[in-house]
């Protein structure tokens, strides 16, 4: 989006004085990340790439983004007691995330995502799941006072399905609004999407979806409509550079994308959904919450890493009033053997002494 479509959202103010509480469930990794020029075809070994290592997982990539917009954020995930777990645990502290209901798993490890990223931010992902696959319905019953406590619930598809919908179903009894990140992109009951408050698909989640090839904003309209009239009640389906397709109650908006360098594009739906799910929870109209949430998304694309890219409420609302980006960054800021920001403290000599049994588990 640019200046010209008045994202500087006056209309925003005035600024909240309570933070608003979002209830994320859903999945954590650690990120090993390898930067190369291009990614790898098939049988192809590259040469020369840099390795870092980042926080991740779509669940808690998405619950730190809501944390770091200002929002009071509550995490349900499984991890492993291993080192990976140990360091995203802190690092869920470290960002004013409550752990109460994050598990740790003594019989699964923590889950690993592997990492392609190229020159121009393109991405290719492998995740091993580990402790993410053994969240369990009895996990969400255990913190169901919460569902009563908070404003918004905000899942995604990385830990298994019956406990997504389980959750789903709880959140709708409490009239708690369910947001939901279709991603890893799955076929979808409409037992599940009957009654959501809103399903934020990418493109090819919505074709996956709908039947509908998105590659255009009619075709994101026409992918919005079919999902709509399987009960979702509002829709955006987000279109990565070129911006999103908004459409609810007597609403229908294309949201351009803002023109910014890409380094990495690596968790940016995340980004998108975790900033969207505060502005949703703060009342915000969903648009408004869309344009937020777009602002977030560009930000973190302009940097490298999941965790690491997330913006903080000021530097978002910064972009929205000028319409301005800082000046892009190509390395993580952190040190692979020394302490590090937003709760990722990197791998230390006394983590590593948990590694014998990390890969060997995986």
């Amino acid at each position: 989006m640019d200046g010209r479509t008045s994202t500087r959202l006056a209309d925003m103010k005035p600024r909240i004085t309570e933070r608003p509480s979002v209830f994320v469930i859903g999945s954590s990794n650690t990120d090993m990340i390898i930067k190369v020029e291009r990614l790898p075809q098939s049988g192809e070994t590259i040469i020369g790439g840099e390795f870092t290592t980042s926080a991740g997982g779509k669940g808690a990539n998405q619950a730190v983004a809501a944390a770091r917009a200002g929002g009071n954020v509550t995490f349900l995930a499984r991890i492993g007691t291993d080192m990976f777990g140990d360091i995203a645990l802190d690092g869920f502290r470290n960002n004013g995330i409550n752990t109460e209901y994050v598990v740790q798993d003594r019989h699964n490890p923590s889950g690993v995502a592997l990492i392609y990223v190229a020159k121009n931010g393109e991405n290719s992902i492998a995740v091993a799941s580990g402790a993410n696959s053994a969240l369990a319905a009895a996990d969400v019953r255990k913190a169901k006072t919460t569902f009563s406590n908070v404003k918004v619930l905000l899942l995604q598809l990385e830990t298994p399905l019956n406990t997504v919908a389980f959750a789903a179903r709880l959140a709708q009894a409490a009239s708690l609004p369910v947001i939901l990140n279709p991603a890893p992109a799955q076929p979808l009951s409409s037992t599940l999407l009957n009654g959501l408050y809103l399903l934020t698909p990418n493109e090819i989640e919505a074709e996956l979806l709908t039947g509908v090839h998105v590659n255009s904003e009619t075709a994101a309209a026409r992918a919005a409509e079919k999902l709509l009239s399987q009960g979702v009640r509002n829709v955006i389906v987000t279109m990565g550079a070129k911006g999103a397709f908004v459409a609810g109650n007597c609403l229908r908006q294309f949201l351009p994308g803002y023109k910014v360098k890409a380094v990495d594009a690596t968790g940016a739906g995340d980004v998108f959904n975790g900033t969207l799910a505060v502005a949703i929870a703060e009342g915000k109209s969903l648009f408004q919450a869309a344009a937020f949430a777009n602002a977030a998304a560009a930000l973190s694309v302009t940097r490298l890493g999941a965790q690491t890219s997330a913006p903080t409420r000021k530097e978002i609302e910064q972009v929205l009033a000028t319409g301005k980006f800082p000046r892009p960054y190509r390395r993580l800021p952190f040190a692979l053997n020394g302490n590090g920001s937003n709760g990722w403290p990197g791998l230390t000599s006394k983590s590593l002494k948990k590694s014998a049994t990390i890969f060997s588990e995986s």
